[in-house]
Formats: C-alpha cells, sequence, structure tokens
C-alpha cells in the first residue's frame, strides 16, 4: 500500500524504516521537491527511486543538495570524477566492497552524513543491500543498558577492514576496485557509543562490527564481550529492511542512523554501483 507522506507517493518497506518514492525524476527536482525528499529521508532513514537515468555528473549535483562531498580516503575514486566510487564485481569474483555490516566511514573524525548509491549492472537474482535502523537498536534496549552506554565513547578504525586478505590484494591495483595505502588506514578515530541525530534529535546506537575495535580506555580483549553484544543487536531482523536491486535504482540512506551490508549471493554475475558520499559533523 503507497501512502502520501510529505507531498510524496511512497511505499513503506518495512515498519523499522525505509520507503520506495514513485514519481520523481531526481535530475529535475524543485526545492520543494528536494525538501521533501529531505524530510522523508529523515522521517525512513532509507529512500529508495526506481527507474533513474543520470550522468555521473548529475549524480554529483543531486548528492551535493545535502552537502559538501567526500573523496574516500582510501578507495580509489574515478579518475574524472574523483568523488565517486564505481562499486564494480565483476562476473566471477566475490563481492567483497560493503559485505559486512557498517556506516560509511565511522572511521574517520567527521563520518559520512549519507550514501547515495546508484544501479547500473543488477544481477537477475541476489546482490540485495540489507539495512538496520540504529533508533530502533538502541530504542530497544533496556533502561539500564541504555544509561551505561550514554557515558562510553569507542575507538573506530579502518585497520581491520582495509587489511584483511581480500583488501590486500586491492592496493596492487589489478582488481575492479582499487585502494591507496596510507596512515588513514591505521589511524583510530573516537566516537560516542549513542549519538544524537542532529536533524532528528533521536539517539542512535553507533558500533558496527567492520570498523568499532574496543572501547575508549579498555583492551580489545575487555571491550569484545559487550561489543559483540551489541553488534548482534544492531542488526536485528526486526530492525531491518531489504532493498531488491533494479537498473535504475538510487537509493540514499543516513549513516548517522543506519547500519547496511550487502549480500554476496550473486558471484557468477556482474554487479555494478556507483556511489558518492556527503560529509558529516563529529558525531554528539
Amino acid at each position: 500500500m503507497t501512502e502520501k507522506s510529505e507531498a510524496l507517493d511512497l511505499r513503506r518497506l518495512t515498519g523499522a524504516l525505509g520507503a520506495e518514492v514513485f514519481g520523481l525524476d531526481l535530475r529535475q527536482l524543485d526545492d520543494a521537491s528536494f525538501a521533501a525528499v529531505r524530510d522523508a529521508f529523515h522521517r525512513f532513514s532509507v529512500l529508495a527511486f526506481r527507474d533513474q537515468q543520470w550522468t555521473l555528473d548529475e549524480q554529483i549535483a543531486f548528492a551535493r543538495r545535502f552537502g559538501a562531498l567526500e573523496k574516500h580516503p582510501i578507495v580509489d575514486g574515478m579518475k574524472d570524477h574523483p568523488e565517486i566510487i564505481k562499486i564494480h564485481k565483476a562476473a566471477g569474483d566475490a563481492a567483497t566492497f560493503g559485505v559486512g555490516w557498517h556506516s560509511d566511514n565511522s572511521f574517520t573524525e567527521k563520518p559520512s552524513l549519507g550514501s547515495i548509491l546508484y544501479g547500473v549492472e543488477i544481477p537477475a537474482v541476489g546482490g540485495d543491500t540489507l539495512f538496520a535502523s540504529q533508533y530502533l537498536a538502541y530504542e530497544q534496549l533496556s533502561s539500564g543498558m541504555q544509561e551505561m552506554l550514554q557515558g562510553l565513547r569507542a575507538v573506530h578504525s579502518a585497520k581491520y577492514a582495509y587489511t584483511a586478505p581480500t583488501a590486500r590484494e586491492k592496493y596492487e591495483g589489478n582488481t575492479t576496485i582499487s585502494y591507496r595505502y596510507s596512515d588513514e588506514v591505521e589511524a583510530e578515530v573516537v566516537h560516542p557509543v549513542v549519538r544524537t541525530h542532529p536533524e532528528t534529535g533521536r539517539r542512535a546506537l553507533y558500533v558496527n562490527p567492520m570498523f568499532t575495535v574496543r572501547f575508549e580506555n579498555m583492551t580489545e580483549d575487555e571491550s569484545r564481550p559487550l561489543l559483540d553484544y551489541l553488534f548482534r543487536h544492531a542488526a536485528r531482523e526486526d530492525f531491518q529492511c531489504r532493498l531488491r536491486w533494479e537498473v535504475g535504482t538510487v537509493a540514499i540512506w543516513d549513516n548517522r542512523c543506519v547500519q547496511h551490508t550487502a549480500l554476496d549471493d550473486c558471484q557468477g554475475a556482474e554487479r555494478v554501483h556507483y556511489r558518492v558520499t556527503v560529509q558529516g559533523e563529529v558525531p554528539a
């Protein structure tokens, strides 16, 4: 069933989060229509738009309406569009980029506000993306756990995700996605375990298994039991929605309150997306 929300025709993906929006050409949004999209983005955290056809310049122009764009500190952008990462899984390759629950670039001082992903080569079956609401992950914790987490900060780093065996070969430049090694790979930043969204005022759990390595002033071994619990809790099925991609689908999501993972279940097929991320703020 579709519904009207903030002047948009949309259908919710699940009761937890996410909505599919109909009847919009993202290349031709006036200020009022973009304001409606932005309001829905804050309300549903994940939005999907079907049958979009835009150039890379048009994708960048749309993304800039949300804020300044990022150039990934490790993953190579496109030569003529360094803000865009071409996420290309060749037929026969395993999908490695984006596989595993995470929030984009939480290992940076100012993690990504939002991500905008455009699908151009989609497997007939598989390759979906799962999203999980971190608002619900926080709100469904006990009051005692919420109180304890309010005082905790966690260390985030790319050092494990970008030195794993599947990552090392990408530094050699012979893969469909290539990386460049720098101090950013080993660097550590500290963020609150519970962050307050600057637009909605809602609190969200802010740890993820790809980039959160320990609590501040604790060892990894000391941190592991509680972090493992929070990682499992954050990805509960009742906090999730699932996006099935089609050619021309654009998805945007809010990294301040959402985790996501790509599914690696289409090894025999090619999969190509273009991703832009919008720079966020220091988590508060």
